[in-house]
């Protein structure tokens, strides 16, 4: 997949700031709402373990690269 680098921090930091608290804390790690909600739509793995990974699912990664793609893909010139 080529993403587009400065389109992967630009979403990163949108999403830092949508889950920020105390006037600009973020944690590194998503939202435990917004994980809870993509493994009850069976697209991750149970993301309340201790490991500090998920796996997406066989429905989850076509549909996360196919996100991705959409979101970051570089962007072609003609």
């Amino acid at each position: 997949m080529d993403l587009d680098p400065e389109r992967v921090e630009q979403a990163v930091l949108a999403l830092l700031g949508a889950f920020e608290f105390e006037r600009g804390r973020a944690w590194k790690g998503y939202d435990f709402n917004v994980m809870k909600r993509l493994f009850e739509k069976g697209y991750i793995t149970d993301p309340f373990g201790k490991a500090r990974s998920v796996y997406l699912t066989e429905s989850g990664l076509p549909l996360a690269h196919e996100l991705a793609q959409q979101l970051f893909g570089q962007r072609r010139v003609s």
